[in-house]
């Protein structure tokens, strides 16, 4: 059963950044695509960076320019390094990976996409 393993979230000031590492194992198939998503207590989890096994990426308008999603497949991680922070960044970030089924990366900005998720790490950004 593959394993998601988030961290780097934390407590920064606006305009501040942070970098997020999802360390993988124990995939059966090597995902196709990754993503970072993000939920709060008032929106569903909802994606903010994806990235396929072809180095395709799509960004949330919301985080495009500022965030930046990126794999070392040597080390199974993923990350999402976070600039220029702003408060309605804060929430819970989760990585996720599917089962390998390549397929379109529209399809891949859902949730339902993904097999495997992470605990989730808190990202705090304050005013």
């Amino acid at each position: 059963q593959a394993q998601l393993v988030e961290s780097g979230g934390g407590s920064v000031q606006a305009g501040g950044s942070l970098r997020l590492s999802c360390a993988a194992s124990g995939y059966t198939y090597d995902p196709y695509y990754m993503g970072w998503f993000r939920q709060t207590l008032e929106k569903e989890r909802e994606y903010v960076a994806v990235i396929g096994e072809n180095g395709n990426t799509r960004y949330a308008d919301s985080v495009k320019g500022r965030f930046t999603i990126s794999k070392d497949n040597a080390k199974n991680t993923l990350y999402l390094q976070m600039d220029s922070l702003k408060p309605e960044d804060t929430g819970v970030y989760y990585c996720a990976a599917d089962d390998g089924r390549r397929t379109f990366i529209d399809y891949a900005l859902h949730p339902g996409h993904y097999n495997y998720w992470g605990q989730g790490t808190q990202v705090t950004v304050s005013s």
